[in-house]
């Protein structure tokens, strides 16, 4: 996987390197609330097996960096049909200043581009209003409610937004 660059921000394959930042990232109450996937308790073996690309194996995780720092995830699991499921998280030091939707704007062209992708999909919570603006600044387009989607590690359901992103879509927010 080649190093994505758009400025200081990049986007790159995970090292173990990176765990103690992931580790830190992931004690994020916020992380941990709208990431029904990450353990908890989140330890450093959990944070290395997710460097390792063991957590998630079917899933293309890359680190966002700013200035070399880890500021969060790109990922994206392929589903039938060269579409792509995205999701993301970025470490609290790194949030509200657009780092999130630039990564992610960068990550789609690249799948639609290098990895043949044709439809990326995006799913949120609707109390989730952090990453409903990261989808919606990276251009994607808010396409309705899947109803009890998402699965919580305490065994509940929740509704979730889902949005979508086609090649077209990543063109025309360029212009």
């Amino acid at each position: 996987m080649p190093v994505l660059r758009d400025g200081p921000l990049a986007l790159r394959a995970w090292s173990e390197d990176d765990a103690p930042a992931v580790h830190r990232a992931c004690q994020d109450p916020e992380i941990q609330r709208w990431n029904p996937a990450v353990p908890r308790p989140y330890r450093l073996e959990h944070a290395l097996a997710f460097v390792r690309g063991e957590a998630v194996p079917d899933e293309l995780a890359l680190a966002f960096t700013v200035e070399g720092a880890v500021a969060g995830c790109i990922g994206m699991k392929p589903v039938p049909d060269r579409i792509g499921h995205v999701g993301y998280w970025c470490a609290p030091e790194h949030r509200g200043r657009g780092w999130t939707a630039r990564a992610l704007r960068l990550f789609a062209a690249h799948a639609f581009g290098e990895l043949g992708v044709e439809r990326l999909e995006l799913v949120a919570e609707p109390g989730n209003a952090g990453s409903l603006r990261v989808a919606a600044k990276a251009g994607f387009v808010r396409e309705g409610v899947l109803r009890a989607y998402v699965r919580h590690p305490d065994g509940r359901r929740a509704d979730a937004v889902m949005h979508s992103l086609l090649p077209s879509d990543l063109r025309a927010s360029r212009s």
